[in-house]
């Protein structure tokens, strides 16, 4: 029996933008999905496509028992989350001998082949890997790991990234002289935000900024818009939608001594909050009893 941890993501800069080629930020939060893996004659079949497609990736049959920490279809990277724990803990039982960089390559390719075609490498990579990556084009930089105050808002509206992502891309077709731009300053955002880690309240304004960017994108919705408001109006220094929007989570930035009544705020408006800073680990092995 073998069981693995992986952590969840939230972008902290860039969604979006990132589909073509510009920068962004994204970070490994600790929320975590624990998976346990067991050697079994007669395993039950797994209901997740994701779970299926790790057993079928290495060509392994076991039993599967799954504990989350993580809300599902709230844009916190929970589908990757998963799908790398599954792949560490098959790997870890059955010694088939992966590495870090083949678990996060295969896992990626298990979401692709589920999400049909629509799966991001951001996701699977900072739930193998953790800390703090920033992503252009088809490279990935680690970034050296900044401990932040972070609440996450999950307003309990589920999304389609798939569909957001098409949305946005429909946009731009239609109308590239006014989305064009607002790409380009999502990018610029992110790479001014990049100087501000030591400046919470001038990184705080940057999210602000690329948060008024994804609703100029009209990846906006009336329920995040309110736990937005609410956590600046509590005290963060800068709260912004995370992942592909229409629904899912937002973050907030906070002062240390704020963090509670941003959380407060934020649950006034019938969302989950989550208390949260940097996860540096990514998948990991957790003891068995």
């Amino acid at each position: 029996m073998a069981t693995w941890s992986a952590p969840g993501k939230v972008f902290l800069f860039g969604e979006h933008a990132v589909v073509y080629g510009k920068p962004g930020v994204a970070m490994a939060i600790k929320p975590r999905i624990y998976v346990t893996v067991r050697k079994s004659r007669n395993p039950t079949r797994a209901k997740s496509p994701y779970i299926e497609g790790c057993f079928r990736e290495m060509g392994v049959r076991g039993s599967v028992y799954v504990r989350s920490m993580l809300p599902s279809s709230s844009g916190l990277g929970s589908s990757a989350a998963v799908t790398v724990a599954t792949l560490s803990a098959i790997n870890d039982e059955f010694r088939i001998g992966y590495s870090r960089d083949e678990i996060a390559s295969a896992a990626y390719g298990i979401e692709k082949k589920v999400q049909k075609g629509k799966a991001s490498t951001t996701d699977t990579y900072v739930a193998t890997f953790g800390g703090m990556v920033l992503i252009t084009g088809d490279s990935k930089r680690r970034l050296p790991p900044v401990n932040m105050h972070l609440v996450v808002g999950c307003s309990q509206v589920s999304h389609s990234t798939a569909k957001m992502v098409g949305q946005v891309g429909d946009m731009r077709n239609k109308h590239p002289g006014i989305v064009n731009p607002i790409l380009d300053a999502i990018g610029e955002v992110t790479m001014s935000a990049l100087h501000t880690f030591a400046k919470p309240k001038e990184f705080g304004c940057y999210m602000d900024i690329n948060h008024a960017l994804l609703e100029a994108l009209g990846v906006g919705h009336p329920a995040l818009t309110r736990l937005v408001l609410a956590a600046r109006a509590a005290g963060a220094y800068g709260a912004k939608i995370t992942g592909a929007g229409g629904g899912g989570s937002i973050i907030a930035l906070c002062p240390k001594r704020a963090k509670s009544r941003v959380a407060g705020a934020i649950e006034s408006c019938d969302a989950r909050a989550v208390l949260t800073t940097i996860d540096t680990d990514g998948a990991r092995k957790e003891r068995t009893a």
